[in-house]
């Protein structure tokens, strides 16, 4: 076997990597992440530089993984800054350090890309164990996988995911030398529903007429939705989306790090697997969500508007990502990080772990007992969620 780091993933070919991607997931497809560095959006700009692992056999690409160097924690999603304030206070670098996730997105999926014919467990023990020989060669603090795939909550999910058999984040949990975080995002799950009514007669009475107030008071302001993908989204609809994206984060005082570039070089690459939704009002378009799209999973990520318009947010962002998914037999719909508002309109608190190796550990008490209280803190968060349940029990 033949182990080698690329700082671009067009050196690695398309296909070959392509083949290795689990349920067709839109953030894993090498067309997604070569879009990122193609447009800018990884780059020493914002502190991600791409070092993505390929391992091969006899030429023939067996393995993969996607791997950033860091210089800073922006655009993770799991917050290690007090991890790195303790560092530079007894005179360590915390950075650069590794990370394997997807750039600003929380979503859950592969990390480790191994093909169906290998042994799963043997390719992962020897890519940790190569690349933390490399990590201490090159000055690398510690290495970050962020949101590897999960077990479900219970059964009804893990009917509905597949999830039957052990996967990246179990294997990681059960290795010595990694430490593993928790928290607690909120995924709506299709349990066989036909329309969108199915879903509303599951729920409670008082969160059904909730949802109908909301849906009708966007309806009463005239406002209606284009659901759009690669083929029908026209260059106006992206210069509109890009707009409302860039305001979004300049209102939250925060960093655009995509744009209408990026947009749109994955829109023609990946056509089938982008669902935009425009909001037309009086003429012209005031608003729009992005999304996209696996075989199974819907994954809700971008929103920005240009007009206030009474529960717009929760329609474009949540009830039409949730009818397009009954309506393509989708059997999940994360729409994003945080946010237990989520839970009274359909969506369900799941555990979400990361994990992470360091290599040299000053704090190693600190840290274990840190990471005791924040696993505990999130299962009574969890479990508080669980008991603000909407659905009819």
């Amino acid at each position: 076997m033949q182990l080698r780091c690329f700082h671009h993933i067009r050196d690695i070919n398309q296909q070959a990597w392509n083949a290795l991607v689990a349920d067709n997931n839109p953030f894993l497809r090498h067309e997604f992440l070569q879009a990122l560095e193609d447009y800018q959006c990884v780059s020493a700009a914002f502190g991600w530089y791409p070092q993505h692992v390929a391992v091969y056999d006899e030429g023939r690409l067996i393995a993969a993984m996607p791997l950033y160097v860091k210089t800073n924690s922006y655009g993770e999603f799991v917050f290690d800054q007090a991890w790195s304030q303790a560092w530079q206070s007894v005179g360590l670098h915390y950075f650069p350090k590794w990370v394997s996730a997807i750039p600003y997105a929380p979503v859950t999926g592969q990390r480790f890309l191994i093909a169906a014919d290998q042994d799963a467990n043997k390719i992962r023990a020897l890519l940790v164990k190569y690349l933390q020989q490399m990590a201490l060669e090159q000055g690398i603090s510690g290495w970050h996988i962020l949101f590897a795939e999960h077990y479900a909550q219970n059964d009804a999910q893990s009917d509905a995911e597949g999830m039957n058999k052990p996967n990246d984040q179990a294997w990681l949990s059960a290795q010595a030398d990694w430490l593993i975080r928790h928290d607690c995002h909120f995924h709506w799950f299709n349990r066989g529903y036909q329309t969108f009514d199915d879903f509303l007669a599951q729920l409670k009475p008082k969160k059904r007429k909730n949802i109908k107030q909301e849906r009708r008071k966007v309806e009463e302001a005239g406002v209606t939705f284009r659901r759009l993908n690669g083929h029908t989204a026209s260059e106006q609809d992206w210069t509109d989306f890009s707009r409302f994206y860039q305001k979004t984060f300049a209102e939250k005082h925060s960093l655009a790090t995509l744009n209408q570039g990026f947009f749109q070089a994955v829109a023609q690459a990946l056509p089938d697997q982008v669902l935009l939704v425009m909001a037309d009002k009086g003429g012209r378009c005031i608003a729009g969500s992005l999304m996209f799209v696996s075989d199974s999973v819907l994954f809700g990520r971008h929103w920005g508007c240009v007009e206030e318009v009474n529960s717009l947010h929760f329609e474009a962002c949540y009830y039409q990502g949730i009818e397009f998914a009954i309506e393509q037999g989708l059997q999940r719909f994360e729409p994003g990080a945080g946010g237990e508002h989520k839970i009274a309109r359909g969506f369900e608190p799941v555990m979400t772990q990361s994990a992470h190796w360091l290599a040299q550990n000053p704090f190693e008490q600190g840290i274990a007992q840190f990471l005791v209280d924040e696993k505990r803190m999130i299962e009574d968060y969890y479990q508080d969620c669980v008991l603000h349940s909407p659905f009819n029990s």
